[in-house]
């Protein structure tokens, strides 16, 4: 239960952590959406200021570069002549000439009352001959002494303009007429449009007079009043234009509302005239620039991220290898140790073994010494015996010659281990070394009803070695397989030779009880067997091993699903 809460409370710990991690990355990109809009909006309007500036500098320019040429051309006689004798003859080509010179739209020549005598434009189907302009302010401000200035909709051309005019006098000083041009600012207009950029320009009253969209001209940032609809009606400034309001809302931050849409601005007055210069940016740019940053930010932040969650896998992956190469070597060094412990529990076997052999030597040698010449006395009585009295079968002398033959067989197995093995080698054929083996148990053999199967090949290399003691291993282990299958139902062995590489292999199969799980460590022990007590002494095995050892071969086993199988390995002869 106590593990249960735990795991339950670091479960929580981790949601948490990743809560508090969400909510500071969103609020990190919250402060920088921020930051970033208010950086973008400074730049943003510092801009606008220089764009407003701009733009202010063109259109005085525009409306100044003819300023002077009313004044000029009410200097010319001709037009003087033309108002003071009524002599008008050639005077609307000159000013045609002027107009074309000048780049202006129209020049012509009103008299005191307002109609027009002379005209630029009275080659055109349209033209401001016969026309009379009395009513608007600018011949009213010539007429009295002072140079007029205003932007209206044309009476007769119906397209806007800016109209500039002078008093025309007399020899006397007199005001005898009026001398006004008209300023076309379409092409101004036209190139600001094609800058991309929003510009609005209001008069004192708050009508657009000038915009880059048709949509926002002629329309007032701010409802009319009555008085000033019947005031800019009787100038007929605007013509038939119902200069409605805009949606035109101002806020704080140099921003404006207009039509629903957010924009930055920045203004400039037009001296003189009572004018403002607009130039608008959307704000929409702005969030646009700002969401750029956050997504940057967010591209910067998830590589960051991928780059480091890749440098730390790389490291796990590294250290993972390196923890699995440390691994390996200390497996490695565990496998070379148990190796090198199995080797050295081997040496101290056969260490064990030697030791064991030595002592059992040093007792065989002994033994076969005090109880060879008494046994050997003893034959002789037994002998002697059956000779003198008659012998008869089953009687106490046979019992004795039976405990003798008994005593003469240990002391045969002790000689082995009493005597060295001796040096004296000689080629074997394989096939006599096997006949001399059976032969010394055929009577074994055929006692216990073995069926004997042998298999020798008539091409096999000769051995070398000491023929006596390698009987001696193949005797001991047929005698080994006719003692497993005493109570065996099917009593076969077979007897194989074969050779492989430069071994010969010698195989012993019987069909009894098997190895029962022993080892041929376990069974080559001195003094180990599996027979009845006093069919044996442990010895055979052992004896063996040591002959096979001393031909440099080796001595193995193995469990059969029926009986076992000794395998006897010898190096084969050189020669």
């Amino acid at each position: 239960m106590a593990t249960r809460k735990s795991n339950i409370f670091r479960s929580y710990k981790k949601i948490a952590y990743a809560i508090v991690f969400a909510v500071l990355i969103l609020g990190g990109f919250w402060s920088l959406f921020f930051a970033s809009l208010s950086v973008f909006k400074a730049v943003e309007l510092e801009r606008a200021e220089g764009r407003a500036q701009l733009y202010h500098s063109t259109l005085v320019s525009a409306l100044e570069r003819l300023e002077h040429l009313p004044f000029i051309v009410a200097q010319d006689p001709a037009v003087v002549r033309a108002l003071t004798q009524g002599d008008v003859d050639g005077l609307s080509p000159r000013l045609e000439d002027f107009a074309q010179r000048s780049n202006a739209e129209a020049i012509y020549v009103m008299d005191k009352n307002g109609w027009t005598i002379a005209a630029s434009n009275y080659a055109n189907p349209v033209n401001f001959l016969g026309k009379n302009y009395g009513f608007r302010p600018y011949f009213k401000d010539a007429m009295a002494g002072k140079r007029g200035e205003f932007f209206a909709i044309g009476a007769t051309t119906f397209t806007p303009g800016f109209f500039i005019s002078d008093t025309v006098r007399n020899q006397n000083g007199d005001a005898v007429g009026v001398v006004a041009l008209k300023v076309a600012l379409s092409e101004l207009t036209g190139a600001w449009a094609a800058s991309g950029d929003d510009i609005l320009v209001t008069n004192k009253e708050g009508i657009v007079v000038f915009a880059t969209s048709d949509k926002w001209r002629y329309r007032t940032t701010s409802d009319l009043s009555e008085n000033q609809r019947i005031a800019i009606q009787s100038k007929q400034q605007f013509g038939k234009q119902e200069l409605r309001a805009l949606n035109w809302q101002l806020r704080q931050d140099s921003e404006v509302q207009l039509e629903g849409t957010n924009y930055l601005f920045a203004n400039k007055d037009v001296e003189r005239r009572g004018w403002k210069l607009w130039y608008i940016k959307p704000t929409s740019s702005l969030f646009e620039r700002a969401w750029f940053v956050i997504i940057l930010a967010g591209i910067v932040m998830a590589t960051m991220g991928i780059a480091f969650v890749t440098f730390r896998s790389n490291q796990l992956q590294r250290a993972l290898k390196a923890s699995h190469s440390d691994r390996q070597n200390l497996l490695m060094e565990i496998e070379e140790r148990k190796v090198t412990e199995q080797r050295l529990e081997q040496t101290r076997s056969e260490l064990a073994r030697t030791s064991k052999l030595a002592a059992l030597g040093q007792l065989a040698a002994s033994v076969t010494h005090e109880l060879g010449q008494p046994i050997s006395a003893m034959r002789n009585y037994l002998a002697a015996e059956e000779i003198s009295s008659g012998h008869k079968p089953g009687g106490v002398v046979d019992h004795i010659g039976g405990l003798v033959r008994r005593m003469e067989s240990i002391t045969k197995e002790l000689k082995f281990f009493a005597m060295p093995g001796g040096s004296s080698t000689e080629h074997i054929s394989t096939s006599d070394l096997i006949d001399g083996a059976i032969g010394l148990t055929r009577h074994d053999l055929t006692q216990n009803n073995v069926d004997l199967s042998v298999s020798v090949p008539g091409d096999l290399v000769s051995l070398k070695g000491n023929r006596q003691r390698l009987e001696q291993v193949l005797v001991n282990l047929i005698r080994n397989a006719i003692a497993a299958m005493q109570d065996a139902p099917e009593k076969r062995l077979e007897i194989e030779a074969k050779s492989r590489d430069d071994l010969m292999i010698l195989t012993v199969r019987d069909w009894g009880h098997g190895l029962n799980g022993q080892s041929i460590e376990q069974l080559q022990e001195p003094f180990h067997t599996n027979k009845p007590s006093g069919e044996g002494m442990g010895l055979g095995l052992a004896i063996s091993a040591a002959i096979v050892r001393e031909h440099q071969g080796l001595l193995s086993a193995r469990d059969c699903e029926i009986g076992a199988q000794f395998t006897v390995e010898l190096p084969l002869s050189e020669d």
